[in-house]
């Protein structure tokens, strides 16, 4: 983003910011609100409650977002929406939150919901988070975004609706947009106990193998899909070099791109190193605010964004924000003050106390426990969240950072507990956490120190020498011996829960596949339903 090397080397994320922004700002900088429509009431949603924005009526706050210029107007009929992205709210039996885009100023933006596509009888009013970036490269205009949001509340669990996005001069309603209405469906009310399958993977960007991996997910039908940071890759180095060239642009791609899933699949992400954008605010994620709108029941959510949970059947579900505890890539390191650790350790042990809640998993993006030559494993997660994960006896953690498929043994006090070869049974009170680095989802691959061992091609070695990162952003060379599956292509996980009545054996059968369906790990994590 035009900061100088030996800068970035040392600076925070908020010096970043304040370095960029004396730099390049030219116009007058709104503090603590848009520049435009804030949380407006609507009618409720088939009868219930609804408005636009987050989890409570209080207007959604953005830490420093710069007012967009104003735009000569244009017909609204003549603006299509696009980049439409879903994501689940605190409860996704009631809550859904429906995002999109415009290339332009609209007016009265608003979404239309109903039980049947020929029937959005209920219109709920929109929120504009209008984004500005300034110049920041060589040949690179400023670019002006608008992001758009509407929160459906007071859903019915287990149904499915029809919903479509418009504006003034654009109607979902009307025949000539038809081909735009889209559905999702709520989650199932969790005594009902229904199968369901979802998906994972971090390190998406904007390629043809990324595409690939979107058909290939959406073919799964999966109830949602986790997405493990680094998302889109406007900031493509993470580090904020001179060379550095960061493009929004980049944001419509991808979003353009990865509709095709996400307007009927909620896209619940975390953020990466790369999702850091010093431009926008002082934590790095005001750009990301205005894009996404998620839970937003973590301990800080105007900090630290990415941390959130929410349950989904018998499988409840963490977002962490490593960025927060990494010794690798230290810019955020210490935004929450610790906050984001002791919500884990409680949230947790609710989870896990949480009648009907067999599994917990756990996403986020530094990983764990990788053995790559680009970024291999993060001490600083291994320090503040590991012992939480074994405190509360987690399922399974999903990563990506490293640009591979990665998965090990059963891990238990950095040790293996158990050997879990392809197809084998883990049962995680017993035997430790199996870590999955599942960060092929389109980016450029990296390399294993060693030869690759997956279904079909199994080359197991006893151990692997590889490092881990600590404190200083220093590599600390190991030898592990719990690498157990090693891929390097694209591919992305998909996760099949079968629950049990209680006392029987609820199962997560987990499965790698790559980015021309063909399965290169499985596994399955199995539990006493309770």
């Amino acid at each position: 983003m035009g900061i100088d090397e030996h800068l970035a080397g040392r600076l925070s994320m908020a010096e970043q910011h304040a370095h960029l922004r004396e730099r390049h700002s030219r116009r007058r900088v709104i503090r603590g609100g848009v520049a435009a429509a804030g949380i407006v009431a609507g009618a409720g949603v088939l009868g219930a409650s609804a408005y636009a924005g987050g989890e409570t009526s209080a207007p959604v706050r953005f830490p420093e977002v710069l007012a967009p210029p104003a735009a000569a107007h244009v017909d609204g009929a003549l603006v299509a929406p696009f980049g439409r992205h879903l994501a689940f709210g605190a409860d996704p039996g009631t809550q859904m939150r429906v995002s999109w885009q415009v290339p332009l100023p609209v007016r009265g933006p608003f979404v239309r919901v109903g039980l049947r596509p020929w029937d959005l009888g209920q219109r709920i009013e929109a929120e504009v988070r209008p984004l500005h970036t300034a110049a920041l490269g060589k040949e690179l205009p400023a670019v002006e975004q608008y992001y758009l949001h509407a929160a459906l509340d007071g859903l019915r669990p287990g149904t499915t609706y029809y919903y479509g996005v418009g504006h003034r001069g654009f109607d979902p309603a009307l025949p000539s947009a038809y081909a735009t209405i889209g559905s999702f469906t709520t989650a199932p009310d969790p005594a009902q106990r229904r199968p369901f399958v979802f998906t994972a993977f971090g390190d998406q960007g904007v390629s043809y193998h990324a595409l690939a991996n979107d058909s290939l997910i959406l073919a799964q039908n999966p109830a949602f899909h986790l997405h493990a940071g680094d998302i889109c890759y406007a900031d493509d180095s993470g580090h904020g070099k001179r060379d550095d060239t960061y493009d929004a642009r980049v944001w419509d791609q991808f979003l353009a791109q990865t509709e095709s899933v996400a307007a009927r699949v909620p896209w619940m992400v975390a953020l990466g190193n790369h999702d850091m954008e010093a431009w926008y605010s002082p934590n790095g994620y005001g750009g990301q605010e205005a894009r996404w709108t998620l839970p937003g029941d973590g301990p800080d959510p105007a900090r630290i964004p990415g941390a959130y949970s929410f349950a989904y059947g018998n499988v409840a579900v963490v977002a962490l924000d490593a960025n927060d505890v990494s010794y690798e890539i230290p810019a955020n390191r210490g935004i929450s003050g610790g906050r984001q650790t002791a919500w884990l350790d409680r949230r947790l042990g609710e989870l896990r106390a949480r009648r009907g809640t067999d599994f917990v998993v756990v996403f986020f993006h530094h990983c764990a426990y990788s053995t790559t030559s680009a970024h291999a494993s993060e001490g600083g997660v291994r320090e503040a969240w590991v012992p939480l994960f074994e405190k509360h006896r987690v399922d399974l953690v999903v990563n990506g950072h490293n640009h591979v498929y990665e998965r090990t043994d059963a891990v238990r006090r950095d040790a293996v507990g158990r050997a879990v070869p392809v197809g084998a049974t883990t049962y995680p009170e017993r035997d430790g956490i199996v870590y999955v680095t599942a960060g092929g989802a389109g980016k450029t691959l990296y390399a294993f120190p060693v030869p690759d061992s997956h279904e079909g091609h199994v080359k197991d070695l006893e151990s692997v020498d590889t490092y881990r990162w600590v404190k200083g952003a220093h590599k600390a060379a190991e030898t592990v011996e719990w690498s157990r599956v090693r891929y390097t292509g694209h591919s992305f996980l998909s996760v099949e829960s079968q629950p049990a009545p209680s006392g029987r054996t609820a199962r997560l059968v987990v499965s790698a596949l790559a980015e021309n369906g063909r399965r290169i790990d499985h596994f399955t994590i199995a539990r006493t339903a309770r």
